[in-house]
């Protein structure tokens, strides 16, 4: 029998990744070709679409090589990449104009409109969110006012990954996940608002049909199949936004188990079996890639960032390593000094992009040391404000939190943040995230598990665990209520200084 293959593609930001797992969930090879970014005013961040299915058909070429198969032995394809950037095509499926990315900041004023016009809490409970600057929603309004001869053309909206589904396919297609972090979604009827879509004259006949994350959304075509390399006819899942991939990625994808990633930004991802809201839209609730299934999320935009901008900026000369062991030397709370993560605003639970970094409680006693542990507490800090709002809002016991990331690579700060957070930090065997779950949610697709769940626990394994350090427990419990108090005093003060 041939030997079978399941492939995720993963459209990030920086690059198109390529991943190829076997029917075991071993990984066989990856692959990755980069992107550009254009940044043509203050706040704005856009890509050329045309680019990403360049870096995803160079990804896929390099990959069959490098992994030595034939293009039939790949049984499906799952798609994950960026969420919320906004896809403009006319009646033909050409692009429009650049991808306005989720981290494009121009959008403010569109945010208070939508909320204008439906009502904030309104809006919260259909959507399961507040409106954004990140989101879909506010771009499209922002197009609508500001480009209407583009938007005059206006036939169909897509997310980054679904521009590649239409190009691998020809099928106009999204899958739930993705859809609800558009925030065009009825969150509990997994599907388009027709609430929202109406009160912000966007017409439904431009958004594509929504699936599951399993289910199939189509089929390679010839002129795809020629472009790639892959074979005419392999079937393409719905797959997921990249934070729901992941989660699948690393297994969190039951209530109990949250998925924390430590990457350039942060996130702390919990399964919900329902729809469940946060009253104040402090948390996203979104689908899950899980069928059936929906997530909260909190997210901090600048977790390890902060690390780096600190490395980088103050310490340049000095291995990141060497930094962290002076570190090591400096009791739990940093001897009262707080560093507050908000180099790029904040989200979760401050939607403020006016939120400035900083540095309180310096005195002559504090050194480097000192400096590097306060940056490690303070982002872990952050991720436990969102993890405390999911505790609260969620009616189910964690019973584990397994952390991914390049900032988990450290075990001094596994250790800091398994103290702050008062519960077991786990990793597991995958490190490529949302790549490997779109692989995973395609070999569901195909059959070779039964569901999403027995498909993570026959291939994401434990690899570590750490436990709070009851020395640290007590600082932090004192520290924590201080760090929280610090944005609420200092949140005017931001405004003005910006």
């Amino acid at each position: 029998m041939t030997k079978q293959y399941f492939l995720g593609i993963d459209t990030s930001t920086t690059s198109s990744k390529a991943l190829l797992i076997d029917t075991s969930g071993s990984i066989v090879a990856v692959t990755s070709s980069p992107h550009t970014l254009q940044t043509p005013h203050p706040l704005w961040s856009e890509q050329d679409p045309y680019e990403w299915w360049q870096a995803v058909s160079s990804s896929i070429h390099a990959i069959l090589l490098k992994a030595g198969i034939r293009s039939e032995q790949i049984a499906a394809i799952g798609l994950t990449g960026q969420m919320h950037g906004l896809v403009l095509l006319d009646a033909a499926g050409i692009v429009l104009r650049p991808a306005i990315l989720w981290n494009d900041q121009r959008t403010q004023a569109q945010c208070d409109e939508i909320h204008a016009r439906i009502g904030r809490k309104r809006f919260i409970q259909i959507s399961g969110n507040v409106a954004l600057t990140g989101f879909t929603a506010p771009k499209i309004l922002w197009v609508q006012q500001k480009e209407p001869e583009v938007y005059a053309k206006v036939k169909h909206v897509l997310l980054p990954k679904d521009y590649i589904r239409l190009k691998l396919t020809s099928q106009y297609a999204m899958d739930k996940a993705d859809g609800s972090g558009t925030v065009l979604f009825d969150l509990k009827s997994r599907t388009w608002s027709k609430k929202i879509l109406e009160a912000l004259a966007i017409d439904p006949a431009w958004m594509p049909s929504t699936y599951e994350g399993t289910e199939f959304t189509g089929f390679v075509t010839p002129e795809a199949a020629a472009a790639t390399g892959l074979k005419a006819g392999t079937p393409v899942v719905a797959g997921g936004g990249d934070q729901a991939a992941q989660a699948v990625g690393v297994g969190a994808v039951v209530p109990g188990i949250i998925a924390l990633t430590l990457g350039t930004s942060g996130a702390v991802f919990a399964t919900t079996p329902d729809a469940f809201i946060e009253p104040e839209g402090r948390l996203h609730a979104f689908c899950h890639a899980v069928p059936g299934m929906w997530h909260f999320m909190g997210v901090m935009l600048s977790a390890a960032g902060s690390l780096q901008w600190y490395h980088d900026t103050l310490a340049a000369g000095i291995n990141i390593e060497d930094l962290l062991k002076e570190a090591e030397n400096v009791p739990a709370g940093s001897e009262g000094l707080q560093f507050l993560p908000y180099l790029s605003g904040e989200r979760t639970p401050h939607p403020d992009p006016l939120a400035r970094a900083a540095w309180i409680g310096l005195t002559l006693r504090h050194g480097r040391g000192h400096m590097t542990r306060a940056v490690l507490e303070g982002i872990s800090f952050g991720l436990k404000d969102s993890f405390s709002l999911i505790q609260k809002a969620s009616p189910g016991k964690i019973t584990q939190v397994r952390a991914s990331g390049g900032g988990v690579k450290s075990a001094f700060w596994r250790q800091i943040l398994a103290s702050v957070l008062e519960t077991e930090l786990v990793t597991v065997n995958t490190t490529e995230g949302a790549a490997y779950g779109a692989a995973l949610l395609a070999g569901v697709g195909v059959g070779a598990w039964d569901d999403v769940p027995s498909a993570c626990t026959a291939t994401i394994k434990i690899t570590d665990s750490v436990q709070p350090d009851p020395s640290q427990i007590d600082a932090y419990r004192k520290s924590y209520p201080i760090y929280t108090e610090l944005y609420p005093l200092l949140k005017s003060t931001f405004s003005k200084m910006a």
